[in-house]
């Protein structure tokens, strides 16, 4: 029990350390700097944007990357290898949360009073609807950390998580690529 719950703290000490990180890193401008030398390297720049674009924290100048990027070079290209690192942002995310904290989570909820609430978590609906809502909110502008949680959650396999995290990535990158060339 005493392991669950230091697991649990190391794991949330983990999450403030790099939410601190990715604010400092907006704040001073480090991020938009980076982001900005690599555009001129433009796949290399599509592929680095992608995996800040994954993040509620750093989504905002990777997309204005994209939107640079976009209106130069190919739509199509862009997005593939932004899509690439965008799997690649969302691998990380989806391991820690899969490996670690999910675990940490189902925990918390198994010491819960509430049999009802707890049973839902053991509906074979809830382990099909769950990762479903987290790829519809991976594939919205919602940051993917909430979409990531729920597909993590519910222990999806890494092999299909690949193929739709680099899909839904792509086509929104892809969108970001085709509005800016046909607005600007």
């Amino acid at each position: 029990m005493k392991d669950n719950n230091s697991n649990l703290m190391k794991d949330l000490a983990i999450i403030a350390f790099s939410v601190l990180i990715a604010i400092l890193m907006v704040k001073t401008g480090a991020l938009k700097t980076l982001l900005v030398a690599t555009q001129e390297i433009k796949f290399i720049g599509s592929f680095i944007a992608g995996i800040f674009f994954v993040s509620i924290f750093s989504a905002a100048p990777a997309t204005v990357v994209f939107a640079e990027i976009a209106q130069s070079n190919s739509v199509f290209w862009m997005a593939f290898f932004g899509g690439i690192g965008a799997l690649v942002g969302d691998l990380v995310i989806f391991r820690f949360i899969k490996d670690g904290l999910a675990d940490d989570f189902l925990q918390l909820i198994r010491k819960t009073k509430s049999e009802r609430f707890v049973s839902l978590f053991r509906l074979r609906l809830f382990k099909w609807l769950i990762p479903f809502i987290g790829a519809l909110v991976v594939a919205s502008p919602l940051p993917d950390e909430l979409g990531l949680m729920m597909m993590g959650l519910s222990k999806m396999k890494t092999s299909l998580f690949m193929p739709i995290s680099f899909f839904l990535n792509f086509l929104g990158i892809l969108a970001i690529g085709l509005i800016v060339k046909n607005v600007f």
